[in-house]
């Protein structure tokens, strides 16, 4: 899966945010709303990507039908596909701006911290990351099985790949945005939902910029992370460091 080119002077938004979407007909509207809103406010030239997995509670046709009222929203169903990052890799496919972004839809991230992250790109970031775990950060009412389990996932992707993971203090992030030209052409293969690391350990990332936010509890429906989502994950981070091993080790052996 590989992002294209920006499409040059025509291609009117700068900020391409993708909304990943599965299940999320409660929480939808009100968050591609918040979002629009706060991009207007901002001046920010945009455009809004809903990509959805085929969403049997029907997502697509609720942000379908915000379409006549916001023009710069555009929605993409995926009927024979699944996955959060592969989702968000469709979306920026199917992308115009020079920054393509993503935020979760669910309430969890909250859209104020977009002008944020903005202002870091504008300011020369590559890669502005939404933190929990920088000054600002935090994560709300996580119990204290959700924080060590998560404290977990992340200290295994240190010892696995440090020089990816460890390049960020919230490796599991998955509110950022990003400079297009830093992804063009290049072999993206995630698996799972975490896109960062995907992004750290793929490409060659220069300037990283986190900004604190704190992660908000779902408004509805139930959190989708489950043991499946931190096996995915754990063969994701054995992925790239065979990926990385192998082609450092073509490049001295050519």
């Amino acid at each position: 899966m590989c992002i294209p080119k920006h499409d040059g002077p025509n291609a009117t938004p700068r900020l391409s945010l993708v909304l990943p979407t599965f299940n999320e007909a409660q929480n939808i509207e009100p968050m591609i709303l918040a979002v629009s809103e706060i991009l207007e406010q901002s001046q920010i030239t945009y455009e809004l990507i809903v990509v959805d997995d085929d969403s049997p509670d029907g997502t697509w046709l609720r942000a379908l039908s915000l379409g006549a009222s916001l023009p710069r929203l555009r929605v993409m169903r995926r009927p024979r596909e699944r996955g959060l990052a592969t989702a968000v890799i469709r979306g920026w496919q199917a992308s115009r701006g020079e920054v393509l972004g993503v935020i979760d839809a669910d309430m969890q991230h909250p859209p104020e911290i977009i002008p944020k992250l903005w202002t870091q790109i504008e300011l020369g970031a590559d890669l502005a990351v939404a933190s929990r775990r920088v000054q600002g950060g935090s994560v709300s009412k996580w119990s204290l099985r959700r924080r060590l389990i998560s404290r977990l996932a992340e200290n295994i992707g240190r010892i696995l790949l440090p020089e990816v993971v460890g390049r960020v203090a919230d490796p599991m992030s998955g509110y950022l945005l990003v400079r297009r030209d830093k992804l063009v052409g290049l072999p993206l293969k995630p698996r799972g939902y975490k896109i960062l690391i995907e992004i750290l350990g793929r490409s060659e990332i220069g300037k990283i910029v986190e900004v604190g936010y704190v992660f908000r509890e779902r408004m509805a429906n139930q959190s989708k992370i489950t043991w499946r989502s931190y096996r995915d994950y754990l063969l994701h981070l054995g992925i790239l460091r065979f990926w990385r091993f192998s082609t450092t080790w073509r490049i001295e052996n050519h």
